[in-house]
């Protein structure tokens, strides 16, 4: 069996070990002409860019090489945040490259930050979907929800990874917060503790929402009060699932364990159970993390911190248990860390089948990947998915053209975030579906669940 393709990060260079990883590091040092050509179009618009991790290499390394301040590449939750930064910086328009409910996000926030006025683009003109989004769009979600709103003091927690509409629709049914992976479960804790008889109900990912099952259950087992309450108050949706993290599954983990046994984890906490299962093992170890994009991020820094004050060589194994996409903030922050330091070498390792690599140009679909074993792109039964076909439709060339067409005057209405224009109860959709992003928000600032939420939690009214 092929062994898994990996990247090793050297302060002096990187060194690819498979076609996988090779078509990772292709992009990592930037075309200086794109770079400086970005640049131009970027500061001339006053347009800022927010991006998420999964970007592909080539937009990525391009965007991490530009002068123009305005560009932040981070996980959805700092997205929203940075693009208010820029808007009070002298920003006109941010372009989002993500998927749609990261520019409803950004758009929300602006919104209820006084930037009305700042135009939001997607990079694409059709929309750019998100298999775990699409799953609380169908009827299944809406019929577990309504179950819910029947129960006395019920609380959704719904993942940011949705639509404003499902997000609208939720929160007229029943009080609804929106969490991201870094914060989720202090959000439930918090429900636990400052609501008595809470029922709290997680959706739409399912192996988020098992993961956090066994999560409680370990801090209950540990001692920990809220975690014993809401263990026993928690649900969660079971039909909700990532394209990129279902395959980091029963065989993969296998593998990792039997063939990476000296290598740290990091999984994100949406992956299946057997690999969240290796990464909380690993992390109690110290050898690991399981939890946010910024977690696994942070901790390879750390890392590399901790070899870094050594006198001797280290060589650091790291399975990536994600979408491949974060490799370009990987490879910055371990470049950065190793300044000097000839002695020390990360090698990030691909759970994924070594040649399982394949771009297409596809018209009808608009999609420089496809997903499944058959089609490549690191999906395949001997290894995890780890790209995502949709976050691929942000493309360098669709970026420029976006920048290129603003630049010309042309109509950009079908790049922008859908507008919902209907009422539910009388409140307009957009204003309703921006709520459980504004209470999450400031949730962040005190760890205590908004007063608003709470006392309609306790009177089961909206």
């Amino acid at each position: 069996m092929t062994a898994f393709p990996s990247l090793t990060i050297r302060a002096d260079g990187l060194e690819p070990q498979g076609t996988y990883a090779e078509a990772q590091a292709e992009f990592l040092e930037p075309d200086t002409v794109a770079v400086a050509a970005l640049d131009e179009l970027l500061e001339a618009g006053r347009v800022g860019v927010v991006a998420h991790f999964y970007m592909d290499a080539e937009l990525q390394g391009t965007l991490s090489a530009l002068s123009w301040p305005h560009v932040h590449i981070s996980d959805s939750l700092a997205m929203a945040d940075a693009a208010v930064a820029q808007a009070e910086a002298g920003c006109e328009a941010i372009c989002v490259l993500g998927v749609d409910f990261m520019s409803e996000n950004v758009r929300a926030v602006l919104d209820a930050a006084g930037h009305k006025g700042v135009r939001v683009y997607r990079a694409a003109e059709a929309a750019i979907g998100c298999s775990l989004a699409e799953s609380a769009e169908r009827d299944a979600y809406g019929a577990w929800l309504t179950r819910a709103a029947d129960q006395p003091r019920a609380l959704h927690v719904i993942y940011i990874n949705t639509s404003l509409g499902v997000k609208a629709r939720a929160h007229a049914l029943l009080p609804t917060i929106t969490c991201t992976s870094s914060n989720v479960v202090a959000t439930v804790l918090a429900a636990a503790e400052q609501i008595e008889d809470v029922r709290i109900f997680y959706g739409p990912d399912t192996y988020m929402g098992a993961n956090l099952e066994q999560l409680l259950g370990g801090l209950a087992e540990a001692g920990d009060h809220r975690a014993a309450v809401a263990r026993g108050r928690f649900d969660y949706f079971r039909q909700g699932t990532c394209i990129v993290h279902h395959l980091f599954g029963a065989e993969v983990s296998r593998r990792i364990a039997s063939e990476h046994a000296d290598a740290a984890i990091c999984a994100h906490l949406e992956v299946p159970g057997e690999m969240f299962a290796l990464g909380m093992a690993a992390e109690r170890k110290g050898r690991g993390v399981v939890g946010s994009t910024s977690d696994i991020l942070s901790f390879i820094r750390g890392q590399v911190g901790q070899a870094a004050k050594g006198a001797g060589s280290a060589r650091i194994p790291v399975v990536l248990g994600t979408e491949a996409g974060m490799v370009t903030s990987i490879v910055s922050g371990v470049r950065d860390a190793l300044a000097g330091r000839d002695d020390i070498e990360v090698e990030i390792i691909f759970p994924v089948a070594a040649e399982a690599v394949m771009q297409v140009n596809d018209d009808a679909t608009g999609l420089g990947v496809v997903p499944g074993a058959a089609a490549g792109e690191g999906c395949s039964v001997e290894g995890g998915c780890a790209t995502c076909p949709y976050m691929k439709m942000n493309s360098l060339d669709a970026l420029t053209d976006l920048l290129g067409a603003r630049a010309r005057g042309a109509d950009l209405s079908a790049y922008e975030p859908e507008r919902l224009h209907d009422n539910i109860d009388g409140i307009p959709t957009t204003e309703l579906g921006a709520e459980p992003i504004l209470a999450m928000r400031r949730f962040q600032q005190d760890g205590r669940l908004p007063p608003d939420l709470v006392r309609r939690l306790k009177s089961d009214r909206l």
